[in-house]
Order: structure tokens, then sequence, then C-alpha cells
């Protein structure tokens, strides 16, 4: 079978995206797009390429019912420049192959990580692994001062001993998270959908969110139709478990006060989530 050539991701290979402040993603392979979705979906029938319209219906079935194989055949590879605590969040997803850059072999370069002023906030209150409010300008210079302090004291440190001959594996062990690091990053269509559908969610920590909003757009150089059935169905869309769909199907008869009923027993918390999602899905 031939390579599927798709010109707009020819158009953007090894051409770098600015994330963050330092970092950056770039596009530096791909396999298939979105005809080779087509063509892996219809190798039973032994049929080629139809219309662009029936192509395009396809793809829109087999996401939407989740028939997630022929997206496999289809893979990209990135090389990424990240924040080592980033890509502490990035590997847990372990569908994908990557090979990164090793302070064993190499000296890391002086490139860390400085937040905006803007993205400075304080914790929040009711999410314990998000931020709150954001803070005064006074606290945002402290904060700074004391980031970009700690890190040239960390790397000052780490540069000596390195010049006085420690073991580079010794050297980098009290190198801070705010760390660049580097990766080629290789994984099929599925699995990156997965992996964005996560980590644009507005929960998610918002520099990975940086890195995963330029990756879909880089995605759809590549498959373009499979990326917009994928904005459909899975990332504008919201699931509702069997309870919350009967408490759906009442709404929709206008039995609003027995919505609680239908959730059954199961804490007002549980029952402010459906309501979340059901504002969330008015939004999309």
């Amino acid at each position: 079978m031939a390579r599927i050539i798709v010109p707009e991701a020819e158009a953007i290979l090894d051409r770098e995206y600015p994330v963050l402040d330092k970092g950056f993603v770039r596009l530096v392979d791909y396999l298939g797009g979105d005809a080779r979705i087509v063509q892996s979906a219809r190798v039973s029938y032994g049929e080629g390429t139809k219309t662009f319209r029936e192509d395009k219906g396809l793809i829109e079935y087999l996401l939407r019912n989740q028939h997630t194989s022929p997206f496999e055949q289809v893979s990209l590879t990135f090389h990424c420049k990240m924040p080592i605590f980033v890509a502490r969040q990035w590997v847990r997803h372990r569908t994908a192959k990557l090979n990164e850059i090793s302070g064993r072999y190499s000296v890391m370069r002086d490139d860390f990580y400085v937040p905006d002023p803007a993205d400075i906030s304080y914790q929040s209150q009711d999410n314990k692994q998000g931020r709150g409010e954001e803070v005064p300008d006074v606290l945002k210079s402290e904060a700074l001062a004391l980031l970009t302090e700690g890190q040239k004291r960390s790397y000052a440190e780490y540069q000596s001993l390195v010049e006085k001959g420690l073991a580079r594996e010794l050297a980098r062990i009290n190198l801070p998270l705010s760390l660049y690091t580097e990766w080629y990053w290789s994984i099929d269509l599925h699995n990156l959908f997965h992996f964005l559908e996560l980590r644009l969610d507005p929960h998610a920590q918002l520099e990975i969110r940086r890195y995963a909003e330029v990756m879909l757009e880089l995605t759809r150089a590549v498959a373009p139709v499979a990326v917009e059935a994928f904005e459909n169905h899975i990332l504008g869309g919201v699931r509702f478990s069997k309870l919350e769909l009967e408490a759906l199907r009442r709404l929709a008869l206008g039995r609003t006060e027995d919505v609680a009923e239908a959730l059954g027993n199961v804490g007002p918390k549980v029952q402010e989530r459906f309501w979340i999602k059901l504002r969330e899905g008015r939004q999309t």
C-alpha cells in the first residue's frame, strides 16, 4: 500500500511552534491520515475510497460508536520541549513511545520555565489540584523573584559540580522541576485523541493544556476530518451515566421535581455534578 501524503501536513513538518516561554512542539513525522482510516475500516469489504462525503460520514460513524481500531492505523511523531513537571504529567499516557534527553549523558541547558504573571494564582478552594483567583501584583512579583532566584542558584551549583568532574547523573539531582526537557513522542491517533481529551479539559493544568492546544492543530493538518469528528463527539460532548440519562428523560418530559428521585440515593455532590455537566453540555 502506497504511503499517504497529506500536503497540509507536509507543509508544517519540522516547523517549530512555540509553547510557554521557552518550549515548543514540532511535528516531525506522520503515517497515514483520513484516507488511511477509511481504507482500514473498509478492508474487510474490499472497497476503496468513496466520495469525500461518504468518507466523512464513515469517520463520524466510527468515532461516534467507538470503533477505534481504524484510528490506530494513523500515527504521529512530535518533538517537544517542556518543563519537567509537565513531562511528568504527560508521561502518564503510557500508550505512546518516547525517547527523552538524558541528564546522565548530556549537560543540561540553562533553560527554566517562568510562568506569565497573569497565570500566577492562589490555590483553588474547591479543587485540590487546581488554581483559584489571581493573586495581587505584589505577590506575583515576590513569587517570580523567588522562582528565578532559586533556578539561577540551582543551575550555578549544578554547573559547578559538572565543571569539577562530578558524575552528571549526580550533579543533576538538585535541578528543579521547572527545568526544560525534550523528547520525541510517537503515538497513534486513537490514543492521541484520548490524550487530547484529558489534557484539553479545563481542569487540566494550564501549562499542559497549552501543549495540547498546539498538538490539536498539528493533528488537524494530518487528519482534519477525524479531528472535526473528535471535536464534535468527544471534546465537545458530555457523557452521562444510566441514572443521569433517566434524569435527563424526566427533564425532557418537564418532570423537574423527579430528577432527584431518578438520580437515586447518590448524595448532594453527585447531584451537583449532574447539573454542572448539564450546563457544560448546553455551552458546547
